[in-house]
């Protein structure tokens, strides 16, 4: 797709990236009596950048999540791997499709947090770790913290995923990615429920359409 078009893809985008925001506070209030995850998903965040700050770097395991991200995505989207390769300076997948969801999906899909949800998932189901709950808050914020700082970390050098797909539109997709992950990660995790955050997010969508428009008129 030529630039210009995702320019203009990216600006039709904006309502939702404002709706999926407004949500986003919504889920947050609401979600706000969950004390035990929230105290628990806070220290394990508090955990990793206390670790991020005194401590090299671990870029190596960030660079093989990052291509193992842009690896998962090629196969949801039905292609193939031919090659991967990865250091602490930077990593490489020759890949047989690509789009721009695959390009930018290590900004905004955490997968060591979402590691994280299917390990502790799959454990619950087969051995009962409803006791360990407190554990998996910990270790899902100091994975989504780990997210968060190496990906800005990476960003302050010229990306070429990002180039590639023009910063505007990538800037779009980045932002409306991490929104949309986080409005089904935390319902899910805080008891909110998804089918309310989604609810809230078209709602929220709609009603910033609708005050464009009467600004527009």
């Amino acid at each position: 797709m030529p630039r210009a078009l995702k320019a203009i893809l990216g600006v039709l985008l904006l309502p939702l990236c404002i709706g999926g925001i407004s949500a986003l506070s919504r889920v947050l209030v609401a979600s706000g009596s969950a004390i035990h995850f929230w105290v628990a998903f806070a220290a394990g965040a508090a955990c990793w950048i206390s670790i991020y700050l005194l401590l090299p770097k671990p870029m190596w395991v960030y660079v093989f999540g990052h291509e193992l991200t842009h690896v998962v995505w090629t196969w949801v989207f039905g292609g193939k791997v031919k090659r991967f390769r990865v250091s602490s300076r930077g990593g490489h997948v020759l890949i047989t499709k690509s789009n721009s969801l695959i390009a930018l999906a290590p900004y905004f899909f955490p997968i060591y947090a979402v590691m994280v949800v299917g390990v502790y998932t799959a454990g619950h189901l087969i051995w009962g770790w409803a006791a360990y709950a407190i554990w998996f808050h910990l270790l899902l914020g100091a994975a989504y913290a780990f997210h968060v700082t190496l990906t800005f970390k990476a960003l302050e050098t010229e990306q070429s995923d990002i180039t590639g797909q023009g910063f505007f539109f990538s800037a779009v997709v980045i932002v409306l990615g991490n929104v949309a992950v986080l409005l089904l990660l935390l319902p899910l995790v805080t008891g909110v429920g998804v089918l309310t955050s989604m609810t809230w997010w078209m709602r929220d969508t709609g009603a910033f359409l609708h005050r464009l428009a009467l600004l527009l008129r």
